[in-house]
């Protein structure tokens, strides 16, 4: 059905009633029409030819751009003004009726055929819309009505196809052609003059001098008559081609045919400059209509190279002020992107950091209390079972804002991979345990081996395949095997678990997918793990596979293109385990700055439980005062605190002369996003640590204060303090 509609659109051929009312109304067509066959009859009259005809042109713009009945009114009217002149002219008889019936006849067939191959819009700013227009609708029109007309007449007469006839078809359809190229196509661009609004790069005075331009020489190579320099009005109109809209070029083009009209027409101007050579047959024809058919040449040349060139033009513009405008829709969708992300970054941060902040008090009371001395064994299980829970909420929190965070930059450099293994699954041991579960490292690779890696995708690419190793198996062991592999490592997490359905594993790495879904599943979860795991195995280069056998466990295969460093031969061995030895007999002493009580508390126990001095601040300014006053091995710095914040106090510490500048400040925060990692570190900080934190943790940062192992604060850092 649609296609029907858009089908009897293109052969309507008068405007839709729904359509928009473009151009002038009925009556100006119609008076457009008599002055056309006034001045005609004037031609003809006077000088015994005419130079163009417009009449068919003006008609077959009104039966385009008009409804219905209107357009059916100016074709009576004019048609009735064409009897009137035929009458004035003396025809008589069977030619009365005969020119006026091939005027009608022409521009219904132009505007038929028009409509057709042009379409429903009409829009001759196209080039290619202008030229199927000339080729597929002009030219057919005006050749179909000459052989009809010309063949009724010289029927009528007895006439032969002699020289002189070929004569009088040629003028009669170059003469008619030209009116069609002229009016028609201006007609329909003057409707349309709104479309043209921003396209014409000239101002009002550029266009006033053009026209004005066009005039002086036209005029004067036209009212001339010893040079033939014809030529010379090709530039001022190609200039107005190329500057203004093609409704501009159009009227310049019509206001030009009247100079050289009238100046060819009463014996001026280049064309008469033409020597005629003889020709059998033409002897009865004047010279005047002999020249009129050069007139008629450079008349239809200027037309088919200007119109062309404003319509290219236009397109080129129009073409340009699409391109401006989709990049300044890219640009303003790209600050809205870059918007939206800054913005999701600052939510995923917040969010990150109010989760953490409760769940440090729940993790760190549950530590403590399961430390505690004298406790019975059914409140120590029950105290590091709520340490069990909260990491699994905390790492639950994680998946989710690390799912909807995206891919970060990947910040690489020499590891040990091992190590970063032995970390990784050093959250899942208790669980582990519980289950009576081996859970092994297998390192096979070289010894004091360091390869270029992201140490933190590369940990969450491992966590959840060792956490659900631990998760679906019963008894057995998990192994994490680390090997050379061609160029690259392999990493191997097996378990000897339930294994995976074949029919769960192409969905496996979906987000979201589980293997059991149902409300009487064993295990509980997200579905996040592997899909995280398998992003950041292709953020890394990598490619992750999968064997698994129902009943006897499963192996994931991580194969990632690491380049191997230059070796370390003096390995440093990470911090024992063990409570801080005292220095010349004194204690440790530690600054914990955090404006929560809760996380401050925690702190203060666990590290006093370590034999640590314990001062306590709640923000910036105190820290500050606190450092002046006293001396240090290690300042906890929290980040988001009133008055002044963790990262202003650092760099304010680290501008302190003496020893103050070169203290141990360690972030314990719970902005634990990546930027934020950056921002601790290039404040000056020595290292950052997570909330939720634990005592093996929070014992192991304390050794390698002490022991002076942590990494140096960032000499960009000391270079501006300096």
């Amino acid at each position: 059905m649609a296609g029907g509609n858009r089908l009897r659109g293109h052969w309507r051929l008068f405007r839709h009633e729904a359509g928009r009312i473009a151009g002038p109304p009925a009556w100006v067509y119609v008076l457009l029409f008599a002055a056309s066959q006034l001045t005609g009859h004037w031609s003809a009259v006077t000088f015994d030819a005419i130079a163009i005809w417009l009449s068919n042109g003006i008609l077959a713009a009104a039966l385009l751009q008009l409804h219905r009945r209107p357009a059916l009114a100016v074709l009576t009217a004019c048609f009735a003004i064409n009897l009137f002149s035929n009458v004035i002219r003396g025809d008589a008889g069977m030619l009365l009726w005969l020119n006026a019936l091939m005027n009608m006849g022409e521009a219904f067939l132009c505007a038929f055929l028009a409509r057709r191959v042009c379409g429903a819009a009409l829009d001759m700013r196209r080039p290619k819309r202008l030229l199927t227009f000339v080729a597929f609708s002009a030219v057919p029109a005006v050749v179909v009505t000459t052989a009809v007309g010309f063949s009724l007449v010289m029927g009528m007469r007895g006439m032969g196809l002699s020289t002189a006839a070929v004569f009088k078809i040629y003028t009669f359809v170059s003469v008619e052609l030209l009116g069609l190229l002229l009016v028609t196509p201006v007609l329909l661009l003057v409707a349309r003059a709104h479309r043209f609004e921003g396209m014409t790069r000239a101002r009002a005075p550029e266009a006033i001098g053009l026209f004005l331009l066009m005039l002086v020489v036209t005029t004067a190579v036209f009212w001339q008559d010893n040079l033939s320099i014809a030529y010379l009005t090709f530039p001022p109109m190609l200039l107005i081609s190329l500057r203004l809209s093609p409704t501009k070029t159009a009227v310049a083009l019509i206001l030009l045919a009247g100079i050289t009209g009238a100046a060819t027409l009463t014996g001026h101007g280049p064309v008469h400059l033409t020597r005629l050579t003889e020709v059998a047959g033409l002897e009865g024809v004047s010279p005047m209509l002999r020249r009129l058919g050069i007139y008629n040449l450079y008349l239809l040349a200027m037309v088919a190279t200007i119109l062309p060139i404003s319509t290219l033009m236009t397109e080129r513009r129009r073409l340009e002020a699409r391109l401006r405008a989709r990049t300044l829709a890219a640009q303003e969708a790209r600050w809205a992107a870059e918007d939206a992300a800054a913005a999701r970054s600052r939510f995923l941060a917040m969010m990150s950091h109010e989760l953490r902040t409760p769940l440090n008090g729940v993790a760190g009371f549950a530590d403590v209390l399961a430390s505690r001395p004298g406790l019975d064994a059914v409140a120590v299980r029950q105290a590091r079972q709520i340490r069990q829970s909260s990491d699994g909420l905390l790492m639950l929190v994680e998946d989710i804002l690390d799912f909807a965070r995206g891919d970060d930059t990947l910040t690489t450099e020499p590891l040990d991979l091992a190590a970063v293994a032995r970390e990784t699954v050093a959250p899942g041991l208790a669980a582990a345990e519980a289950r009576g579960l081996s859970l092994i490292i297998d390192d096979r690779l070289p010894s004091h081996a360091r390869f270029t890696a992201d140490r933190r995708a590369l940990r969450q690419a491992l966590h959840p395949l060792v956490a659900n190793a631990v998760k679906f198996t019963e008894r057995g062991e998990v192994v994490v095997r680390l090997d050379r592999a061609g160029d690259g490592v392999c990493i191997r997490v097996s378990d000897t678990g339930c294994g995976i359905e074949p029919s769960t594993l192409p969905d496996l790495f979906e987000a979201f997918a589980q293997g059991d879904a149902s409300i009487r599943r064993n295990h509980s979860g997200m579905g996040l793990g592997l899909a995280l795991a398998a992003r950041h195995v292709r953020r890394m280069g990598g490619r992750i596979d999968v064997d698994s056998r129902v009943g006897e466990g499963s192996t994931f295969i991580l194969n990632l293109p690491f380049e191997r460093t230059a070796d370390v031969v003096d390995e440093i061995r990470p911090a024992e385990a063990s409570a801080p030895a005292e220095d010349c007999g004194r204690a440790p002493s530690v600054l914990v700055v955090d404006d929560h009580p809760v996380n401050r508390e925690v702190a203060r126990i666990m590290l006093e439980a370590f034999g640590c001095e314990v001062v306590e601040v709640y923000d910036g300014q105190q820290a500050l005062d606190a450092v002046a006053e006293q001396v240090f091995d290690l300042v906890l710095m929290d980040v988001r605190m009133p008055n002044m914040d963790g990262l202003e106090a650092t760099r304010r510490i680290r501008a302190m002369p003496g020893a103050a500048g070169g203290l141990s400040i360690v972030a314990m925060t719970a902005d634990a996003m990546p930027e934020d990692v950056n921002l601790c570190l290039d404040a000056g900080m020595n290292a950052h640590m997570a909330k939720p934190i634990n005592q093996a943790g929070l014992l192991s940062m304390v050794n390698l204060a002490l022991s002076g192992d942590l990494p140096a604060a960032r000499v960009a850092f000391e270079a501006e303090a300096a």
